[in-house]
């Protein structure tokens, strides 16, 4: 995934630095922003907000207030290139729940260093599901919102299993927690196949998944990648017995015994257009929707809502 970060400078002497140290490091991006367009780095939301103290010509410590009152960047690390090494002034500056300061006299490779160990830490951090090692709800929304303001198309694919309570009730949930991490595996294989495109897989919960996509790829063949592979996959976790019947049998509360089909998963997929959707609660609509016609099919389908 793409690490966006926003040098809040009032000249250009920083970035293009920092664009020559990470010059193969194809997924760090860099943008120059004067401290009067900080709204417009705010709407967009980077991965790290770097603050070159020296050039800018606002009050350091109002800009960090501006920064930290934005609801949309609450969870964004800031850093700062402080032009004053005194304890006081940099205590003034982490009163604004900024996380890190670096001395403006500072090696440009100790800068390359702090921005490469900030970026990783915030992988670690933002890694919400110890099940599945993959983002939640907060950087799901954060994407989405990226992709909106961009206004570039792209795709939303939502996947969920099919019968896997009937599964975790016939074998236990730490059989249940097994299938939960090859669903994530799975996804994660097939989609970052797509070495060129700009992809995010994140874990909404449960059995519930969201993969977000560029225009350029191929909806149809990612989906049919996954659900061949898990379906060839899934069978390994189940007995020879559910196996050569095809169902799991399950005694529902009064008793009775009730049949429920091998685990599938079905994937709904919401090709967001230019201005088709204002707000991320659109496309959550949509793509419950469009989910939810996959499940009308037995077994491991997809369903694509291409309408403009």
């Amino acid at each position: 995934m793409f690490q966006e970060i926003y040098i809040v400078d009032c000249e250009n002497e920083l970035v293009m630095m920092l664009r020559e140290k990470f010059v193969k490091e194809k997924m760090f991006r860099f943008k120059n922003i004067k401290p009067s367009n900080i709204d417009i780095a705010l709407r967009n939301i980077p991965d790290l907000i770097i603050v070159n103290e020296k050039s800018i010509n606002t009050d350091l410590i109002e800009l960090c207030k501006k920064i930290r009152e934005n609801e949309d960047n609450s969870i964004t690390p800031v850093l700062v290139i402080s032009s004053d090494n005194s304890e006081e002034h940099e205590i003034s500056i982490m009163k604004n729940s900024i996380e890190y300061i670096v001395a403006s006299n500072s090696s440009d490779e100790f800068l390359y260093y702090a921005i490469k160990n900030i970026t990783r830490l915030l992988a670690v951090n933002r890694t919400v599901s110890p099940l599945t090692a993959l983002p939640g709800n907060v950087q799901i929304q954060t994407e989405l919102k990226k992709r909106l303001l961009r206004k570039d198309p792209f795709q939303v694919f939502y996947l969920d299993l099919d019968n896997f309570k009937a599964y975790n009730d016939v074998y236990g949930f730490l059989k249940g927690d097994e299938i939960i991490k090859l669903t994530a595996r799975v996804i994660t294989k097939n989609m970052h196949t797509l070495e060129e495109a700009d992809v995010f897989v994140g874990h909404i919960g449960g059995d519930d998944f969201v993969a977000i996509t560029d225009e350029s790829v191929n909806y149809d063949k990612i989906c049919q990648g996954i659900i061949a592979e898990f379906d060839k996959e899934v069978i390994k976790y189940f007995n020879e017995e559910d196996i050569e019947r095809g169902y799991v049998e399950v005694s529902n509360r009064k008793g009775v015994i009730e049949q429920f089909p091998l685990t599938s998963i079905s994937i709904g997929v919401v090709v967001a257009d230019k201005k088709r959707f204002s707000n991320i609660l659109e496309i959550g609509e949509v793509g419950a929707q469009v989910k939810h016609m996959a499940k009308t099919t037995m077994g491991s389908s997809y369903a694509i809502d291409r309408r403009n």
